[in-house]
């Protein structure tokens, strides 16, 4: 067996430990990297908008903005690129934060618009632009599936992308 000189033993020792260093800090900046199991759960919301009634108008929080959903009246007309349907129900929904500036618009029922009160922003119930106001576009609409009456925030559907498709 070839002799190991105390030099050569030391610099080996140096080495090993090195190497498991290096691996022990890439699998720690690996997990840091990886979102959090409560980040993952917070961008998925789940809403039961079975009970909803024609007209009613409902807010919930997704991903910390506030997303609007409103159960429209018998009638009404139905945009493909913006609304869905559950059954013979029609929805619309929508990010209710203006594209202008980033403000949150509030909904006027009795005009069957959004304001928003900042810049003169306004939005049909569908959440179109409406001409000559400042905002640039119509308000964003999340990512949506839809199974029964159970309407899930965050996770891409059939209907969701029927409707980007289409815009």
């Amino acid at each position: 067996m070839a002799e190991v000189k105390r030099r050569d033993f030391l610099g080996m020792t140096l080495g090993g430990v090195t190497a498991v260093g290096a691996i022990a800090s890439l699998i720690a900046m690996k997990k840091t990297w990886d979102p959090l199991p409560s980040v993952i759960s917070a961008g998925i919301t789940t809403i039961d908008i079975g009970n909803m009634k024609e007209g009613d108008f409902s807010r919930v929080e997704w991903r910390g903005k506030p997303v609007f959903i409103i159960k429209k009246i018998k009638g009404d007309h139905f945009d493909e690129k913006r609304d869905f349907k559950i059954g013979e129900d029609i929805y619309t929904l929508g990010l209710q934060i203006c594209t202008h500036l980033g403000c949150i618009p509030f909904y006027k029922a009795d005009e069957g618009e959004f304001l928003c009160p900042c810049h003169g922003g306004r939005f049909t119930t569908d959440g179109i632009n409406i001409a000559g106001t400042p905002p640039p576009r119509p308000l964003d609409i999340p990512p949506f599936k839809i199974e029964g009456t159970i309407l899930t925030l965050g996770v891409s559907g059939a209907e969701y992308e029927k409707m980007i498709a289409q815009a």
